[in-house]
Order: structure tokens, then C-alpha cells, then sequence
């Protein structure tokens, strides 16, 4: 069996096949390094470094329950509870992001009204919220339209440009103009179907509590940063079965069950019984356009975005706002170069020594796809200015990193799900072969290993078959 891609999605579906098929021959190939794709903590003295994505959500299970498999359980650490919220910035100034306003749900009246961020205007096209009627198809079982779109429908454009649209960008580094509603964020259309309403569907809840602190509370690392479920998930591979340095450059058929690999280390090919691509979807389209054209299509119209972290550690006296939340993003209106700033040793304190202030700035995405190209003295230069005016940032930071993550994030467009669906339909036509990743049914950690473990088990199912 071979695994192409060591990102999580593949160290999950690594895993999954050693519990199923303990005696397969298995092998993992990355084309990098190492192991772990995003998820990469660097350890500077007693300081914990993300580069790539920093917790995970425990809401779904999966990331979890694959931690206490791994018997990682006594290693997670929960978010800071006495400051779980945001800022947002409107007119240069950080503001904190209303109690109980959850992406695009408003659970708390009276903090909307109360806020600095929106305008009067704002607030009382916000209020008429329960008498904006939904679309007819918006009850098709299919209906699908822009996060931007059902936004501003609902809430009015003021709310949706300075608050929901940053939001979505420090998750999606997305256009959320032409972010899929369905794929990302099902639940609020499922709120307006039953409900016809946003607030109605709080009320009926009976969710008069801001829930805001509540959702931050769902997200954990690892005391030794998420690189240590990495280091766990390779651990239980037997010795010889990852490849690094090593990129698969065809794969064909060798027979009605076989598979052929080719890699560029001039080795001849090597047959397997099944592979599972664990990739993202373009790379996975450039292998597979040859034995399936229409896959090969349908996988290329998955596009990515590029982002950049800089990562600057300063002595926390060197920081005059008092960092009394998690982090800030910025709305696009405000037309400043960064995406968002976390202020990662407040979110875990345990990760910097306390008198250390770790913060990572997030530039690019879909919306300044120019950023990530500049070098690196013009990435810590732009971060350093940022910080400056936003949070008061003085002096030389102790030191600095940055990390690009080139086509890392996968933008699910309007009529993502018809097209997955499309793909898997495909994929079902060639025995042994199957998909994973966060280009397909979720960008989360959880999702994408859930995903590793999803095809691992149906090709662990179809190799069982005689």
C-alpha cells in the first residue's frame, strides 16, 4: 500500500492501515523534508514556535480521539480562559468583537447595540434581520451561495465588511465572495431553512448567552506544540516505511489491481495493491489527468491559496496594548497589507516564558496574494510596522521567523460539494485508488484526519475482498 503526501491526512491514513492491516507492507512518501505539512512547531529556548496552525477544535471528535489513541491525551493543553475573544480593527483603532457574535450569528442584542464597531445604520439594518425573507431555493437540498452573499443578505453589508468577512479571512484566508456557504458553513443555512431567521434560530435555542468565549474554549494544543502529534503518528510506522525527499512523479496501472509509482530517485517503479492520495487536489490531478482525464478535470478546479506567518518575539515590555484577547483581524475595508495577528503566548501562555510576547502575523491569501512573494526582510519590515501602529510594538523584536505555506489552503468556491461529489463518483470507478486531504469535505485538523482515516478504511475494506 503506499501513502502519497505526509501532511496529517496522510500520518492519519498511515495509522489508520497499520491498526487494519498490521502485516501490509506500507509506504509513506513526501516529496519535503518532513513530516506534518502546516502543522510544524519550531522550539526556541522555552518558547514553543507555530508556524503553521496553532490548536485544533474538539467540538468534532476526531483530531481528539486520535490524540488519546495515541495516548497524547495528558498533553493537551485548553486555550486561556480569562481572555477568550477577538479584536477587530475599524479606523486604525482594535476593537473587541461583540460578545456572543459567532462568525455570522448574533446570540447577544444588547452587545450588538452597545459595540464601537458598527455604525447606527449598522445596527438597525442588524435589527431587520427576522424580516428578511429567504430565497424560494434557498430549500432546494442543493442550494448553495457565497458566505459574502447570505452575509450581507442577512445582516446588511456594514456587519458582513466589518465583521463577518475578517473573520472568514483569519480562517479561509479566503474571498468570501466566492467562499461556498454549503461547504463551509452549513449550519447557518440550516438555521435559515428552519427558522427563516439568524436571531430566531438563537432564540429557539434558548441561547440568550454570549457564546463567543464558549467557542474559543473548543480549541487545544499539545504541550509540546502540534508537531508532537507529528512525532506520534511517525513513531508508530515501522522503520523504512516513510520516504522523505522523495516526490512521485507518474502513477499508472500495472494491472486491474495494481498500481505503479514512479519517484525521481531513479529506482524502478514499485507495485502496490492500493494508494491513497493524500495530497492536495491539484497535485493529485496532475498525477491522475493521464489514467482518468475527467478526474484529472474535475480534481484541477480546486484552486489554492498562499500565505505567509512571521512570527516576532518581543520582550513584553515592549508591547503597550495590554493584549487582552487572542488576536486581531483585519477587514479587508480597512486596506491594510496583514490578514490577522494572534497573540499566541496569551491564546497558550505555557508556550512562551511570561516575559516573553510570541506573535504571529498572517499575511496573502486569495484577497493579497502578493504578500507572500516579498522576501523575508520585507515581510518582518511590513509585520514590525503593523504591529506598531495596531498594538504599539517597539523596539527590535528578540527574533523573528517566517514561514510560506504556497497553495496550502484550499478555496472552497460556490459548488464545492457537487463538485466532491463528482470526484468520489470518480474515484469509485478505479479499485484501490482513494482520496484525502483538506481540498475535499473540510480544512480542519479533525476533518483532515478524519479524512486520512476514512480512506484508509475503505481501502483497507477493498483489499479484504477476494
Amino acid at each position: 500500500m503506499a501513502i502519497i503526501g505526509g501532511g496529517i491526512s496522510g500520518l492519519a491514513a498511515a495509522h489508520r492501515l497499520r491498526r487494519l492491516l498490521p502485516r501490509a507492507e506500507l509506504r509513506l512518501f513526501e516529496a519535503g523534508d518532513r513530516l506534518g505539512g502546516p502543522l510544524h512547531t519550531l522550539r526556541s529556548g522555552d518558547s514553543l514556535l507555530e508556524q503553521g496552525a496553532d490548536s485544533f477544535l474538539i467540538k468534532t471528535p476526531w483530531a481528539l480521539e486520535l490524540c488519546r489513541e495515541l495516548g497524547l491525551a495528558d498533553q493537551l493543553v485548553p486555550t486561556n480562559e480569562q481572555l477568550r475573544r477577538a479584536l477587530v480593527v475599524r479606523d486604525g483603532k482594535l476593537l473587541p468583537v461583540p460578545d456572543g457574535f459567532v462568525l455570522m450569528r448574533p446570540q447577544n442584542l444588547s452587545a450588538m447595540l452597545r459595540t464601537p464597531v458598527l455604525s447606527v445604520a449598522g445596527k438597525l439594518r442588524l435589527l431587520a434581520e427576522p424580516l428578511i425573507r429567504a430565497p424560494a431555493a434557498a430549500n432546494d437540498p442543493d442550494y448553495d451561495e457565497s458566505v459574502a452573499s447570505f452575509a450581507t443578505r442577512r445582516l446588511g453589508r456594514e456587519t458582513y465588511e466589518r465583521l463577518v468577512q475578517p473573520l472568514i479571512a483569519g480562517i479561509f484566508v479566503a474571498d468570501a465572495k466566492r467562499l461556498s456557504l454549503a461547504a463551509t458553513f452549513p449550519e447557518f443555512l440550516e438555521a435559515e431553512r428552519e427558522f427563516g431567521s439568524l436571531w430566531r434560530s438563537v432564540r429557539a435555542g434558548g441561547s440568550a448567552k454570549p457564546q463567543v468565549a464558549a467557542r474559543y474554549g473548543q480549541f487545544v494544543s499539545l504541550r509540546g506544540g502540534m508537531s508532537a502529534l507529528v512525532e506520534a503518528l511517525a513513531a508508530t510506522l515501522p522503520g523504512g516505511a516513510v520516504r522523505l525527499g522523495t516526490r512521485v512523479d507518474r502513477v499508472s496501472r500495472s494491472g486491474p489491481k495494481k498500481w505503479s509509482l514512479e519517484t525521481r530517485d531513479d529506482s524502478p517503479p514499485d507495485v502496490y495493491d492500493g494508494v491513497v492520495f493524500a495530497t492536495s487536489a491539484s497535485q493529485a490531478a496532475r498525477l491522475l489527468e493521464t489514467l482518468d482525464a475527467e478526474l484529472g478535470e474535475r480534481l484541477a478546479r480546486i484552486e489554492y491559496a498562499s500565505s505567509a506567518v512571521v512570527t516576532l518575539v518581543y520582550r513584553r515590555e515592549q508591547i503597550a496594548h495590554p493584549l487582552d484577547a487572542f488576536g486581531v483581524v483585519i477587514p479587508a475595508i480597512e486596506n491594510r497589507p496583514i490578514i490577522a495577528a494572534s497573540f499566541l503566548s496569551v491564546k497558550f501562555p505555557s508556550s512562551a516564558p511570561r516575559d516573553r510576547t510570541v506573535i504571529r502575523v498572517f499575511g496573502g491569501g486569495v484577497l493579497r496574494p502578493d504578500v507572500v512573494f516579498r522576501d523575508d526582510e520585507n515581510l518582518i519590515s511590513m509585520s514590525r510596522l503593523e504591529l506598531a501602529v495596531l498594538i504599539g510594538a517597539r523596539g527590535e523584536p528578540l527574533e523573528t521567523h517566517v514561514a510560506r505555506w504556497r497553495n496550502s489552503m484550499p478555496q472552497y468556491e460556490v459548488g464545492h460539494l457537487k463538485l466532491v461529489t463528482d470526484i468520489e463518483g470518480r474515484v469509485c470507478a478505479h479499485h484501490g485508488l482513494h482520496l484525502a486531504g483538506s481540498g475535499y469535505r473540510g480544512v480542519g485538523i479533525p476533518q483532515c484526519v478524519r479524512s486520512g482515516q476514512t480512506a484508509a478504511e475503505r481501502l483497507a475494506e477493498q483489499l479484504a475482498l477476494p
